[in-house]
């Protein structure tokens, strides 16, 4: 059996942007993949509300996607795949970076799969690096709006730039999901449920296709 962990953020978690609670399981990209790929795979989710690359959040510094990474593989190992979506986050007003520093954030979570895997399980899993999807025109109109102002749409439209030069330098199977899906328009932020399924229709294709 293939083991893949999906490590993201809330639109990994399953955060339903209308009722701010999480989609069910077969609603959830995660649990459609799973659906997709069938019995010769186990579909971990580990999504978490929040969660940055590698940054502490002033206010809830308990989601920095780091302190949890090493932790979470040793827990699911022997991991085979793992699919990293993380950096929408990290374009919160809070942080002030820019999206080749959240890139390099998420060259760092790469690093540290590489070298703990390699120690703590004898192989390291392949890496799919997704680049995360773009912050929607109507950020501010959304709820979330203040802790994300309208300088995250343009930063996220620079993601597939960057994250791709980092799975380039590390040998990561890419997928740019801005390609594939939009955000909500209910806040500009998370996935509806179409998104949801055709990202887990995008990933699925590239894990049997790898």
């Amino acid at each position: 059996m293939t083991t893949v962990l999906c490590y993201g953020d809330s639109n990994t978690y399953g955060y339903s942007p209308r009722t701010g609670l999480r989609y069910p399981s077969d609603v959830r990209w995660t649990g459609r993949l799973q659906t997709l790929l069938g019995d010769e795979y186990k579909v971990i989710e580990e999504g978490c509300n929040g969660r940055t690359t590698i940054y502490d959040d002033p206010i809830e510094g308990w989601k920095n996607g780091r302190d949890y990474l090493k932790p979470c593989l040793n827990s699911h190992k022997p991991v085979d795949l793992v699919v990293l979506m993380l950096g929408s986050n990290d374009l919160k007003e809070v942080f002030h970076l820019s999206a080749k520093e959240i890139a390099a954030g998420a060259e760092k979570l790469v690093e540290d799969i590489e070298e703990f895997t390699s120690e703590k399980q004898g192989f390291v899993p392949e890496i799919i690096l997704v680049s995360p999807p773009e912050i929607g025109e109507g950020i501010k109109t959304s709820t979330f709006y203040g802790s994300f102002l309208e300088g995250a749409i343009d930063r996220s439209k620079e993601f597939p730039m960057y994250y791709g030069e980092v799975a380039e330098k590390h040998g990561c199977i890419f997928v740019n999901a801005a390609e594939h899906i939009k955000p909500s328009e209910v806040d500009s932020l998370h996935l509806d449920p179409e998104a949801h399924a055709k990202l887990a229709e995008v990933l699925a294709t590239c894990i049997k296709e790898r």
